[in-house]
């Protein structure tokens, strides 16, 4: 998402993702976690997130230049910072919140990658990530139209209900 919102294109943003998930699966190989269960699923995880998050990158520059990537870090550490809590205290954060954040729903298809846990999710995971980054895809190239931002914010709201009831269901 920062790659996507400093260049400002997607493309940029989405192979720079992809180079980091794939560096980091191979540190995970080399200090011995075990390899992925659902290879093909971690490849759609992977692309899926790096798609919806160079979206969500490439409108930034968009809407907020010069210093989209100002909001691109911070919405990361958001983000990241109510993952790892959630991590490191289990329970510190309901499941209705962090199924709306996208970080989550990548992590969930890639846990089910991993390790087959929670695969009835994984498959509406991808569909919110994919999904929401046609969306924001839709305001970058509107942009500045703001009522487009009604069609990414309804996506994204939708697709969190989604995942949330199929999140709630499988645990």
């Amino acid at each position: 998402m920062i790659t996507a919102a400093v260049s400002g294109r997607q493309l940029v943003g989405i192979a720079a993702a992809l180079a980091t998930g794939a560096l980091l699966a191979l540190l995970a190989l080399a200090v011995g976690f075990p390899g992925f269960r659902d290879p093909a699923l971690a490849a759609a995880a992977a692309l899926a997130a790096s798609f919806s998050f160079a979206a969500r990158g490439s409108l930034f520059a968009r809407s907020a230049a010069p210093r989209g990537w100002w909001v691109a870090l911070a919405v990361v550490a958001g983000e990241a910072a109510v993952l790892l809590t959630a991590i490191a205290m289990p329970g510190a954060w309901p499941v209705w919140l962090l199924a709306l954040l996208p970080a989550q729903w990548a992590a969930l298809a890639m846990q089910a990658a991993m390790d087959g846990t929670l695969a009835p999710v994984a498959g509406v995971a991808l569909a919110a990530l994919g999904g929401t980054g046609l969306a924001t895809m839709f305001v970058t190239r509107l942009w500045p139209r703001r009522w487009t931002y009604v069609v990414m914010f309804t996506t994204w709201l939708a697709f969190s209900a989604l995942v949330w009831q199929r999140w709630a269901a499988a645990i």
